[in-house]
C-alpha cells in the first residue's frame, strides 16, 4: 500500500492518472529541466506511461515518486521521491522538482526533509543520495541545508540539451540525519 506522507503545508502522495496534465506541464518547462538530465515530456499518453511505470517500480520496490500538493488548495505542485533503490544495500538515490512559482518558498525543503524521514524511518535506508549539476545552486543549498554532505565531482556525468555537465554527489547518512 502507497503511503502518503504529511508535513505542515504539504502531502506527498500517489501520483495517479489525473495528474498526467500538470506532470507534463511540469516536466516540460524549460526552468525545470534546465537542470534535471531528462528531455521534456512531450504528450499525455507519454506521461501515462511513466505514471504506470511509477506504479510498476513502487511495487517492484526499485523506486518511490510521490506528487507534492499544497494542503491549501490541493495543487499539485512538484514531484519527489527515491530511485536507484536497493534494499540489500540499504540506499537510494533522492531527486525532486517543483513548478518554478514554488521556488523560493521553503516547499523543497519541507518535502526532502520529509522523504529523508520516511527513507530512514520507514524504508531502512543507511544512506541517500543526491546527484546535482554544479551550477544548481538552489539545489546545492537545499541539500547542505537537509545535512547532505558533498562528496565529490562527476565530470561530465549527465547530458542536457546534448551538452555534457559535471554533476556533484551529495549523501546523508542515518547517523548523521538530524530526523
Amino acid at each position: 500500500m502507497f503511503l502518503e506522507l504529511e508535513t505542515k503545508r504539504l502531502i506527498l502522495r500517489k501520483i495517479v492518472e489525473n495528474d498526467a496534465g500538470e506532470i507534463l506541464e511540469c516536466f516540460s518547462d524549460e526552468d525545470v529541466l534546465r537542470y534535471y538530465g531528462q528531455k521534456s515530456l512531450e504528450s499525455i499518453d507519454q506521461v501515462k506511461g511513466i505514471i504506470k511505470n511509477f506504479s510498476k517500480g513502487y511495487e517492484e520496490k526499485q523506486l518511490i515518486k510521490w506528487g507534492i500538493q499544497l494542503k491549501e488548495n490541493e495543487k499539485l505542485i512538484g514531484t519527489i521521491g527515491f530511485q536507484e533503490w536497493s534494499a540489500e544495500h540499504k540506499k537510494a538515490n533522492i531527486s525532486y522538482a517543483l513548478f518554478p512559482e514554488h521556488w523560493n518558498k521553503g516547499y523543497a525543503t519541507e518535502a526532502v526533509h520529509e522523504a529523508v524521514s520516511y527513507g530512514f524511518n520507514e524504508l531502512q535506508y543507511n544512506r541517500i543520495g543526491a546527484i546535482v549539476f554544479t551550477q544548481n545552486s538552489g539545489s546545492i543549498a537545499l541539500l547542505s541545508k537537509v545535512g547532505f554532505k558533498k562528496e565529490g565531482t562527476l565530470r561530465e556525468y549527465l547530458y542536457q540539451n546534448n551538452i555534457p555537465f559535471d554533476t556533484y554527489v551529495y549523501s546523508l547518512l542515518r547517523g548523521e540525519a538530524k530526523i
